[in-house]
């Protein structure tokens, strides 16, 4: 009951709100593939809401290189609405192209402009890896400052403790075994930023909102970073079984064909780790927002349709939303897990290989 009146003056406010919003909508066109990108991709300025067509934004600060220098300003300074040849005209002769090739970037006659801003993606991972360092440096100062001995810690302390602990000994230790103190710095790094990450995508309003596992380039440097570890790291015998398995001479020589399939297997591992990370997330956001255009859809039919799709929008949503933080951690989990098998496998000795052959 705490949380009932709350919860109930929410799903009020959207029963008054959205209609009008849905009527508005179907006058001029609802934009699916517009809303939906607009929230996925990367952008120079951090959009919130529009309130009587007015875009409600977070600037960010634009750092470019131009035909006539470096330039550092303020997104706020590009205009909000795109001109009749689809820019957001800005300053020193610049604009932000909002279709064809360049859409999304910053340009100068047309042609994208060097470009090293703090867009929305940045800003979140700045925003992300700040509260990774917090969550790793409380729990840390506080074994700093007591003993081994001394009662556990509460609260949130605690709560680290128990995590970092249950990550280390139930997906680490149990892959990498004697290995695992020298890889769990990187592989706990790894589960707590994808693990952070996620959750702040969930959270709809800044600082969270972000999609930056969504994002396939903030996975693919991860994903590198498993792939570095695993090869640089990689025992004589790791490389022997690539280039020269045990398998009958023909199909080594004199065409290499196991030799090309394993080494084509070290590149499709990182691969995998990237594009899974990546669809899960996207797919994810694409969802929760699909189902809330659901209302503005159905109002395009018949506004009791769209009436009455919004409870059911909004069920679905909140499910959704739910279901969605276990995926959060089961995507970290899975990553951290798969990188840490990488890496073991790496690490195959020649009585381990001989082993294997008996």
């Amino acid at each position: 009951m705490k949380y009932f009146k709350p919860l109930l003056c929410i799903v009020m406010m959207l029963f008054t709100l959205l209609p009008a919003q849905a009527s508005k909508e179907q006058k001029e066109g609802l934009d699916l593939q517009g809303i939906l990108f607009g929230h996925i991709q990367d952008s120079h300025d951090w959009h919130i809401m529009d309130w009587n067509d007015t875009p409600i934004v977070i600037p960010l600060p634009v750092i470019v290189k131009s035909s006539t220098g470096w330039h550092i300003f303020c997104s706020s300074r590009f205009e909000h609405h795109a001109d009749a040849e689809g820019l957001r005209q800005g300053p020193y002769g610049l604009a932000i192209a909002t279709q064809g090739d360049n859409e999304g970037k910053i340009v100068e006659n047309g042609s994208p402009v060097f470009d090293i801003s703090i867009t929305k993606t940045v800003a979140v991972l700045f925003i992300d890896s700040i509260l990774l360092l917090l969550c790793v440096l409380i729990p840390a100062r506080w074994c700093k400052k007591h003993k081994i001995d001394d009662p556990a810690p509460r609260g949130f302390t605690g709560f680290m403790h128990m995590f970092i602990m249950y990550v280390y000994h139930d997906i680490i230790e149990s892959i990498l075994g004697k290995e695992a103190p020298k890889y769990a710095p990187y592989l706990l790094t790894c589960f707590f930023f994808i693990f952070v990450a996620n959750i702040m995508g969930v959270v709809p309003f800044p600082p969270g909102g972000g999609n930056l596992t969504g994002n396939i380039a903030c996975t693919m440097i991860l994903a590198l970073c498993t792939f570095i570890i695993t090869n640089v790291t990689g025992t004589k015998e790791y490389w022997k079984e690539i280039f020269w398995p045990d398998v009958p001479t023909w199909l080594k020589a004199p065409v290499p064909l196991m030799p090309f399939i394993e080494l084509f297997g070290i590149f499709t591992k990182p691969l995998a780790l990237m594009i899974r990370l990546f669809a899960n997330m996207m797919a994810g956001h694409a969802i929760a927002i699909s189902l809330t255009c659901l209302i503005f859809v159905m109002y395009g039919i018949h506004a009791a349709a769209g009436t009455a799709m919004i409870p059911v929008s909004v069920a679905m949503s909140i499910f959704m939303m739910l279901l969605e933080v276990l995926v959060c951690f089961i995507q970290a989990m899975v990553f951290t897990m798969l990188s840490a098998v990488f890496i073991s496998l790496a690490h195959v000795h020649e009585h381990e290989a001989e082993v294997k052959e008996a």
